[in-house]
């Protein structure tokens, strides 16, 4: 028997209906490169989308293609991901922070037929011009007064592209497993692979992360998302925010400034904000040079990498304000675990548990479940898992397995069922016949006030197979003894796990989204002439 239901399909566009409706005087504010503060409301914002959806029939885009963007986190790219995925295309956000060849390769392979792009990013784009021939127009995000000068061929200014419409656009309805999204892993070798999103699975992933348990957006909230839009929808902010009706403030280009953060959040009254491990690290580090505070912000949530323990302290010591961890991927749209900001002490370190709609599964090498406190790969699934990759049946064929997608990442259950990740898989090394990740002795220098950033990686070893080798960033005008560093991990950590070599670096590598390239820093000292560790 069927159910007497509206049979009404998921949309992107539901959710901005949604949010002129109910939410209409809900600010938007944004830092852009024209306008050092922009505010708006929702009505003018689902007003500008509809002019937008209008502009991109104009420029020759249809149903199911690629727009592509290279844009930060402002009014104008929030425009871009209703008004394209509202009309039936598809908004594939590329990060210009990856290397040239690289943005050229996910612009060629996802068959982007348009490209929006910030006026910083036009200098990237002149660079590669000569591959990226498919691509039909640039459109450049900022009024004529703002247009640089540019030898790029076909360049249209976004404004004066709205301008040009009316908002008298009514948005259609289409199956709701049609691609709405596109965006391209980070990764940390060969090239970038592409995950696709659906109209259903972002509004489930929306609706899932903004869960009291989780995120526990709402109205009474002002939230900051220091997350980059080009990297995996700003983990949902976008969508989940006009959701529930939160004032947004979007810090454009300075998402790593300190002082621009400082000011925002001050100013506009955030209560709640998101981001990498390094931004947190970053902007502690400048409040506590400059004695400055941030009464308002009482949530911060981390993903993205390990979160060191030395964040989450400094934030509630210093800041009286709470982190929560949580779990994802690109895959996985990205929510995929999250701990309620009540557990986050209680379960500290914790990444929670599996979002709504989503399974996860602990293996060992053999692919047998395995029970609390045991460490193996995690597996999840779901609807707004991936199931495969853009055109690339290879790693497709290599990262799944009856249905579930294999993260990767090293994890256990404790006995109440939350999820604690423990390192990537690929980084635990073994040493002396034991299991060393790299991220618990991370965690340990990280108490050692000097230190601005560490990483451990194992490297071949005669006696013990091998051992471990600490890289350390330390912080201006700091100095640090190896003897020392050496000494509080043995204080701290069983001897199998204290690293037996220290190299002082400027700075750790990392890809375009803040992930350290351990690789890298094997592969150079492996490849180096340092001398043998015994």
């Amino acid at each position: 028997m069927q159910a007497l239901m509206m049979d009404t399909p998921l949309m992107i566009s539901s959710i901005l209906k949604h949010a002129e409706r109910n939410f209409p005087e809900v600010e938007m504010v944004s830092v852009t490169v024209d306008q050092p503060r922009h505010r708006q409301n929702n009505k003018v914002f689902a007003s500008r989308c509809r002019k937008l959806a209008k502009a991109l029939e104009s420029l020759g885009a249809e149903f199911g293609d690629r727009i592509g963007t290279l844009a930060w986190n402002d009014f104008r790219h929030m425009e871009l991901y209703y008004a394209v995925s509202g009309a039936g295309m598809v908004c594939h956000t590329i990060n210009p922070k990856l290397f040239p060849e690289q943005v050229a390769y996910i612009i060629n392979h996802a068959d982007d037929k348009i490209l929006f792009v910030d006026v910083l990013v036009v200098p990237l784009l002149e660079a590669l011009q000569e591959h990226i021939k498919k691509v039909d127009c640039i459109v450049v995000l900022t009024d004529k007064a703002h247009m640089p000068d540019s030898c790029l061929e076909n360049l249209v200014c976004y404004e004066e592209l709205l301008e040009a419409q009316t908002d008298s656009y009514e948005w259609p309805l289409f199956d709701e497993n049609t691609a709405c999204g596109m965006c391209y892993t980070s990764g940390t070798t060969g090239n970038p692979k592409g995950v696709v999103y659906s109209h259903r699975s972002t509004v489930l992933h929306a609706l899932a992360g903004a869960l009291p348990d989780v995120t526990g957006a709402s109205n009474m909230q002002t939230s900051l998302p220091v997350v980059p839009m080009f990297h995996v929808n700003a983990w949902g902010a976008p969508y989940a925010a006009l959701m529930v009706g939160t004032k947004l403030v979007l810090p454009g280009p300075k998402m790593a400034d300190g002082e621009t953060l400082h000011d925002l959040m001050v100013s506009e009254q955030v209560s709640v904000s998101s981001g990498v491990p390094t931004i947190w690290m970053a902007l502690l580090d400048y409040l506590e040079a400059e004695q400055k505070t941030v009464p308002s912000l009482n949530r911060v949530h981390v993903g993205g990498a390990a979160c060191p323990k030395v964040i989450v302290d400094r934030f509630r010591e210093q800041h009286d304000c709470e982190v929560v961890q949580g779990w994802g991927m690109t895959e996985t749209s990205p929510g995929g675990i999250g701990l309620a900001a009540e557990d986050s002490e209680r379960k500290l370190g914790s990444a929670g548990k599996a979002l709504l709609h989503t399974e996860i599964k602990i293996v060992d090498e053999q692919g047998k479940e395995l029970g609390s406190e045991e460490v193996g790969e995690l597996y999840i699934k779901g609807p707004n898992i991936t199931p495969g990759y853009w055109n690339n049946i290879e790693a497709t064929e290599s990262s799944f397995e009856n249905g579930w997608l294999k993260t990767g990442d090293a994890a256990k259950f404790d006995e109440e069922g939350f999820v604690y990740i423990v390192d990537r898989s690929k980084d635990m090394y073994i040493s002396g016949g034991e299991n060393v990740y790299p991220a618990e002795v991370e965690n340990v220098l990280y108490q050692l006030p000097q230190i601005a950033e560490a990483a451990i990686i194992g490297v071949p070893d005669e006696r013990w197979g091998e051992t471990g080798v600490a890289f350390i960033s330390l912080k201006a005008g700091e100095s640090l003894e190896e003897k020392d560093l050496i000494s509080h991990c043995i204080e701290n950590l069983a001897k199998f796990k204290v690293p037996s070599k220290v190299e002082f670096i400027e700075a750790l590598p990392r890809n375009a989204t803040g992930k350290v390239l351990k690789r890298t820093l094997r592969e150079d000292y492996i490849g180096s002439d340092a001398p043998a560790i015994s």
